[in-house]
């Protein structure tokens, strides 16, 4: 039995899928077991926990072979990130009580860093798990695909994505969630010892002018990248609900401006299969 956090999410959903499709026992670990109803038509135990519940955590995690922790999307964070924090030294206080044979933690690049962003909250994540007496894999992945999903609207209305990556040109490590997914699927069911770390990216780097190709392809229609401004950010992050803006726009600035990147050569690295032109398909 593997447990896999984030069911009901885009990779957590895409572990599931893998884990099933290889013919494994999975239970499903959601916040809120209504959104799980698929998992369970399809055979899976579920389990609910809040993240940061660490007690609910361990009951999910109690028993398996296998867990797979991450903590949920969380862009509009206070300085210090403590809501990050915590929710990590649940999954590690959970860890530590249930004690699964091996876990496979999801991080990503640049988490290593320890220059203020909001990716810290994943560098923490690593850090609580590093002395764990359980084997355990950190899969840093690329930044997602899929994230362009939020380019959709304009892409089809105005023929135009508003992109925060810049300079335009400048190709960066992208990966599709399904791959993720499928890669953590697969580290799930290795055997290891001690600790590792995994880098995963793309078939290819991606840049925003080569994103909007994949979306001029895909609608079959003329469509450009213009670059927002940096000091439009924050009043753009503010007017869709995000309170405090300032981490997750130090991460975008470490991803424009390189110090939030890899740790690895890219030679070390693992690389999916899914191109951006698939991804943005699939997302249309």
């Amino acid at each position: 039995m593997y447990a896999i956090m984030g069911a009901s999410g885009r990779v957590g959903g895409a572990v599931v899928n893998n884990l099933l499709d290889a013919g494994q026992a999975v239970s499903a670990v959601v916040r809120n077991a209504a959104r799980a109803a698929a998992w369970q038509a399809r055979g899976c135990e579920v389990k609910e926990a809040d993240a940061a519940d660490s007690a609910a955590l361990a009951a999910a995690f109690s028993g398996c072979e296998g867990a797979f922790v991450l903590l949920p999307p969380a862009y509009d964070q206070a300085a210090g990130l403590e809501q990050g924090h915590r929710r990590a030294d649940a999954i590690r206080q959970a860890l530590l009580q249930a004690r699964p044979s091996k876990v496979v933690a999801l991080s990503t690049y640049g988490a290593q860093v320890t220059r203020a962003n909001l990716f810290n909250e994943l560098g923490y994540l690593e850090q609580v798990l590093a002395d764990l007496e359980i084997p355990v894999t950190i899969l840093r992945a690329a930044w997602y695909m899929e994230n362009h999903e939020w380019d959709v609207a304009t892409a089809r209305s105005q023929g135009v994505i508003y992109s925060h990556l810049q300079p335009l040109d400048q190709p960066l490590p992208m990966v599709s969630t399904r791959d993720v997914g499928r890669m953590a699927a697969h580290l799930l069911m290795e055997t290891w010892s001690g600790h590792r770390v995994v880098e995963f990216e793309g078939p290819a780097p991606v840049s925003p002018q080569r994103l909007a190709e994949a979306f001029a392809r895909a609608l079959d229609k003329k469509v450009r990248a213009e670059a927002v401004p940096r000091d439009h950010w924050e009043q753009g992050f503010q007017q869709i609900g995000i309170k405090n803006p300032e981490p997750w726009m130090q991460s975008l600035d470490g991803t424009n401006e390189g110090w939030l990147a890899f740790e690895g050569a890219p030679e070390t690295r693992r690389r999916g299969q899914i191109t951006i032109d698939e991804a943005i398909a699939a997302l249309l």
